[in-house]
């Protein structure tokens, strides 16, 4: 019967291989507690985002949280976009107008911003059909917002005009007007009125309308609503309804004196719709309870909304779906520890149930091992007892005492290294013990059978003869 390695079971190589498999098990349980590091896609350069993602990173490093973030920088949003399209970002900053990534599901919004067109109160502007004909100031501006702006003025039949001469009977003629000279150029007639696609209570919004508001003589400005928001959303569903609250400007009278209702574009935060609801969660749970201290780094973490949504189907079914996770966040049904690691801790009682067999297997082999060699010595002791009464040559019983002490210095040794149960051990004893009884008997009988020696003869020596009595 073959048998395993001798080296294999003594005291240091289970101990060593002790130490390996604590070792392997330290290794995965550090590996698994681990931050989970998202790499996030954020544009534009020139925009609010990049500030705030990077406070939220820090953040996330400061309060040393489960979730990380990777920041690549991009100069546009159609990039940021594509680099979740692709697979180069597990997060990014998308504006859905301009680019919305077909595996992209929402965790909040950024910033919403508003088509907001003013104008002083003298000038008579309060609907889109009174901007025909009309010079239309803008400041710093993006592609994307004078597409949404020909988009709205296409969908009242007019058109966004940027030639010289004459401004056109159905056109709107679009003048770059730098923030500073708001005022003086509505003053000057240079513009009719000013656009601007912006979150309505950003500072910039307020000085915006501050500039219109000081060339109106009653200190009264008109604002342009857009009354037939839910059919332009139905036809640009990339858009979304925005209400300007009445009074969000202050001043004496309130600006806007009533609700102004817009429409407008979102930068939002999406997700890779495969990213698991765990770590979606995780992550606009992160972003909302660290508004507080991205803001001491930038004003736009004030501006951070969860999208509005009535129902769950709802949300995970509108044209610009929400992620489940987010959902889960929102509504507060976030996994349990059980939830969140049920498959790790059933991977780690699997494996813990295999490890405790195989050292239960181990203990039993062990305890066969030692057995096994106890057995052999003990079936040849007893084979030597019935040997030793067959044998008549008193060199080989001599050879069956040397062959006994051998196998008593072999118990011995094996006893000092695997330290056999007591019971084993007295069981050998007793057969050294009987097999040495049995040899020395068998000797002693052999001793009695033989022959008694013939007597000598007597010889006498005489002198000068030999004589034989």
């Amino acid at each position: 019967m073959a048998s395993w390695p001798r080296w294999l079971f003594r005291r240091e190589t289970l101990l060593g291989g002790g130490a390996l498999i604590l070792a392997a098990g330290t290794a995965l349980a550090w590996y698994g507690l681990q931050a989970t590091v998202l790499t996030i896609a954020v544009a534009p350069r020139d925009g609010t985002e990049p500030e705030l993602i990077k406070a939220y990173a820090d953040g996330l490093d400061a309060d040393r949280a489960g979730i990380r973030l990777k920041i690549l920088s991009f100069d546009d949003v159609r990039e940021s976009a594509a680099a979740l399209q692709d697979g180069r970002a597990d997060l990014a900053v998308v504006r859905p107008d301009v680019a919305l990534p077909t595996n992209g599901l929402t965790l909040a919004i950024l910033r919403d911003q508003a088509m907001i067109i003013a104008s002083p109160e003298a000038s008579g502007i309060r609907s889109f059909p009174k901007l025909a004909g009309k010079r239309l100031g803008i400041a710093a501006h993006k592609e994307a917002d004078l597409r949404l702006l020909q988009n709205l003025l296409g969908y009242y039949g007019l058109t966004l005009d940027t030639a010289a001469g004459p401004v056109p009977p159905r056109g709107v003629r679009l003048v770059p007007v730098d923030q500073d000279a708001l005022a003086a150029a509505l003053r000057g007639r240079q513009i009719d009125a000013f656009a601007s696609i912006i979150a309505p209570s950003a500072p910039k919004a307020l000085e915006l309308v501050a500039a219109v508001q000081s060339v109106s003589r009653s200190g009264k400005v008109d604002f342009i609503a857009v009354a037939e928001d839910d059919a332009i959303i139905e036809r640009f569903p990339k858009l979304q309804a925005v209400t300007i609250p009445g009074g969000l400007f202050g001043g004496q009278p309130k600006l806007p004196d009533d609700d102004v209702k817009t429409v407008g574009a979102s930068y939002r935060l999406m997700a890779r719709a495969s990213l698991g609801r765990v770590a979606a969660a995780d992550v606009t749970q992160h972003l909302f309870e660290m508004r507080t201290i991205a803001g001491q780094a930038t004003d736009a973490a004030d501006y951070i909304l969860a999208p509005a949504y009535e129902t769950t189907a709802a949300a995970t079914s509108a044209r610009i779906p929400i992620h489940p996770g987010a959902i889960d966040y929102f509504e507060r049904e976030q996994h349990s520890v059980i939830d969140r690691y049920g498959d790790t801790l059933y991977l780690l009682a699997a494996l813990a149930g295999g490890l405790a067999s195989a050292l239960a297997w181990l203990r039993q082999r062990l305890a066969t091992l030692r057995r096994e060699r106890i057995d052999e010595v003990m079936d040849r002791l007893l084979a030597i007892i019935e040997e030793a009464r067959t044998l008549g040559d008193p060199a080989a019983l001599a050879a069956l005492t040397v062959e006994i002490d051998r196998l008593a210095t072999d118990v011995v040794r094996y006893a000092r290294a695997r330290e056999p149960d007591a019971r084993t051990m007295a069981a050998v004893a007793i057969a050294i013990e009987t097999a040495k009884a049995s040899v020395a008997d068998c000797r002693q009988a052999l001793a009695a059978r033989e022959p008694a020696a013939a007597p000598g003869k007597l010889r006498l020596h005489l002198a000068g003869t030999d004589a034989t009595a």
